[in-house]
C-alpha cells in the first residue's frame, strides 16, 4: 500500500498540479524542486513512489534517478517520470536510468492516478 508519494518538479505550476492530483487521490504528499533535493527528500522522507520531472536545472530527473537506484536505502523507490521529452529515446533513456514509467506533458489528472494505481498492483504482487 502506497502512502507517501514525492513529487519533483521545478516549476511551481506542474508542481502544484501533480501535487493537487496525488493529494485528491488520498496520499501524504512531500516536494521537492529539483533533482537534489529529490535525492535528499527520498532519503529522510522515504516515499514509496516519486514523480520526477527530467528538466530541471543542477541535477536533472535521470541523473537524479540514478543516484536514487544506486543507494541501498532508496533503489527500491520507483521512480515515474513526468516531462515535457517524449521522443522515443527519451523514453528508452528513462527506463536505462531505472524509471518505471514515463507520463509526457501535458498529462491528465487521470494519467498520474493511474500510474499510482500500477505501482500499487506491482507492489502487491
Amino acid at each position: 500500500m502506497l502512502n507517501k508519494i514525492l513529487v519533483v518538479d521545478d516549476t511551481n505550476a506542474d508542481l502544484t498540479n501533480i501535487k493537487n492530483v496525488v493529494y485528491e487521490a488520498g496520499y501524504v504528499v512531500v516536494a521537492a524542486n529539483s533533482g537534489l533535493e529529490a535525492v535528499n527528500k527520498a532519503k529522510s522522507e522515504k516515499p514509496d513512489l516519486i514523480f520526477m520531472d527530467v528538466v530541471m536545472d543542477g541535477m536533472d530527473g535521470y541523473e537524479a534517478c540514478r543516484k536514487l537506484k544506486e543507494d541501498p536505502d532508496t533503489k527500491a523507490i520507483p521512480v515515474v517520470f513526468v516531462t515535457s521529452k517524449n521522443q522515443k529515446a527519451d523514453k528508452v533513456w528513462a527506463e536505462l536510468q531505472g524509471g518505471e514509467a514515463f507520463i509526457t506533458k501535458p498529462f491528465s489528472s487521470q494519467q498520474i492516478v493511474d500510474q499510482i494505481n500500477e505501482i500499487e498492483t506491482k507492489k502487491a504482487s
